[in-house]
């Protein structure tokens, strides 16, 4: 399919699951979809670049000018792995059909993995292709409005506020539509609480020009600086604060309660601050696409993104 196009339901990407056994019933059918997801306009060679090439009797593809034999996993999250591709394609669709996720325990149920350790390092595999490094930033659209604020997230701190405790600060910034909906949302887990890095976070994610809200903290106002429109509402009413901070920024307070609340019932809880990035990326590709009614548009964005991030072994993925 061109890249300029959009993906259709029943053409590119199977709509229900008894249509994605029958697109991908061996491992064959599954090299096949990935090498049209990885070069949607035709092979092209990762060495010379060229766009000729012969198909072995292997599957591989085999560069016509310099020779190089490639496959559509090489360099992909798929690399060197030992395991079908119909179990990861089996992996993608369930992680993906499930609305709120799913545990690395109620994935090794589901696939029959020998050990909790695979299942734990296959999500987190795949949570590194959940976000393109190449995403649109938040309030590109004229007249584009963000709301900005930081949240805490992790286990209860008896007797201390959020800053003070031992929680992990997350950064949000999340869109408001035309019509004053929330529209797609941006996190990272911050440095420290009221830290600079916000404003860095800020210029990385939303597109200059745009209207940002906050709560009217002193290092907001550099924002204004850096090109974008600064509407401040203080967290304080006549010198006091009120009753709810969190709720001067009512939409990165919806995204920290869903945050929450996905935490909770998804992953039990189960979070290290070493991997929590990752558990972020993962909540941001569900929210931004929690509208979608095509359960198989997941698939394949998912599929699409997990052709173009590197392998990340094992080694790696416990190292942080």
């Amino acid at each position: 399919m061109p890249t300029n196009q959009a993906p259709v339901g029943g053409v590119d990407y199977p709509r229900t699951y008894q249509e994605f056994r029958t697109w991908f019933p061996d491992d064959v059918a599954c090299r096949e979809y990935l090498g049209h997801l990885r070069w949607p306009d035709g092979f092209s060679c990762s060495r010379c670049g060229c766009g000729g090439a012969w198909r072995t009797g292997r599957g591989l593809w085999m560069c016509a000018e310099c020779g190089l034999k490639t496959s559509a996993t090489a360099g992909t999250i798929f690399h060197r792995s030992h395991t079908p591709l119909s179990t990861w394609f089996a992996a993608v669709w369930f992680v993906t059909s499930q609305k709120n996720g799913v545990s690395a325990q109620g994935l090794q149920d589901a696939l029959g993995f020998g050990s909790y350790e695979t299942a734990w390092a296959w999500l987190h595999k795949l949570r590194r292709a959940m976000v393109r490094p190449d995403r649109e930033l938040l309030g590109n659209k004229p007249g584009g409005v963000v709301e900005l604020d930081q949240s805490f997230l992790g286990g209860r701190s008896h007797g201390k506020l959020g800053g003070s405790s031992d929680k992990a600060p997350i950064t949000i910034a999340v869109e408001r539509t035309e019509r004053g909906r929330l529209g797609r949302a941006r996190l990272e887990l911050a440095d420290k609480p009221g830290g600079l890095d916000i404003i860095d976070f800020a210029s990385e994610v939303i597109a200059p020009g745009a209207t940002i809200h906050t709560d009217g903290a002193r290092m907001f106002t550099r924002l204004t600086d850096l090109g974008y429109t600064h509407h401040a509402t203080p967290g304080t009413n006549a010198g006091r604060k009120v009753d709810n901070p969190d709720a001067v920024m009512p939409g990165p307070h919806l995204v920290s309660s869903l945050l929450k609340r996905w935490t909770a019932g998804t992953l039990h809880h189960r979070l290290s601050y070493q991997h929590l990035p990752y558990y972020l990326d993962e909540f941001t590709f569900r929210f931004n696409r929690r509208n979608s009614r095509a359960r198989g548009m997941l698939f394949y964005r998912l599929l699409q993104q997990a052709v173009d991030t590197d392998p990340h072994p094992l080694k790696e993925l416990i190292g942080g």
